[in-house]
């Protein structure tokens, strides 16, 4: 696989001080590196297009608040990441409407959705590579071949964070010591 390099430091430099040559080649540069870490966390390929093409319109537009010229990868990775994770949070509500006799109380939807925000709130606060490759292998769906690849690690050293995730989480969620809401 190709490794890709982030634009040089003397451009972004330049792009932040409102250049628009070095702003062009600054976004066309870091379009790659961009692309490719969407692809790993959205759930779908048109997903991590549209992130992708989000996260570099945000680039674009907001260059200027980018405090240093180093931080822009992991600037441009939290942008995506929270992108992929907005779309992820939309999946659900886009899906077919439930049958009739299906239809939930308004009770049941509150408590679906505080249930679900409890299980968000658990998973981030997974550390971030237990997150990640939870959030690849159980909410995206990638086979774990996929998941390792894509995170650059072996098979055994994936099954193994996700196996840690996996165990923190429900601990958390179990109300496991320090994991339980209702007693504070």
């Amino acid at each position: 696989m190709a490794e890709w390099t982030w634009p040089a430091e003397p451009l972004i430099a330049a792009a932040r001080g409102g250049d628009v040559d070095s702003l062009t080649a600054l976004v066309s540069g870091s379009h790659p590196n961009v692309r490719r870490f969407a692809y790993s966390l959205c759930a779908s390929p048109e997903d991590a297009e549209d992130a992708a093409q989000e996260a570099l319109i945000i680039l674009y537009r907001r260059i200027g608040m980018l405090r240093a010229s180093g931080a822009l990868a992991s600037w441009m990775f939290r942008i995506v990441r929270n992108e992929c994770l907005r779309r992820t949070r939309l999946m659900p509500r886009e899906r077919a409407p439930l049958p009739d006799s299906a239809v939930m109380s308004a009770e049941d939807e509150v408590l679906q959705r505080l249930e679900a925000a409890r299980v968000a709130r658990a998973i981030a606060a997974l550390p971030e590579d237990q997150r990640r490759v939870l959030i690849m292998r159980d909410i995206q769906g990638y086979s774990g071949r996929m998941a390792a690849d894509a995170l650059g690690l072996s098979t055994a050293a994936m099954k193994s964070r996700l196996h840690r995730a996996r165990a923190a989480l429900q601990d958390s969620l179990l109300g496991a010591p320090g994991g339980n809401d209702e007693d504070h």
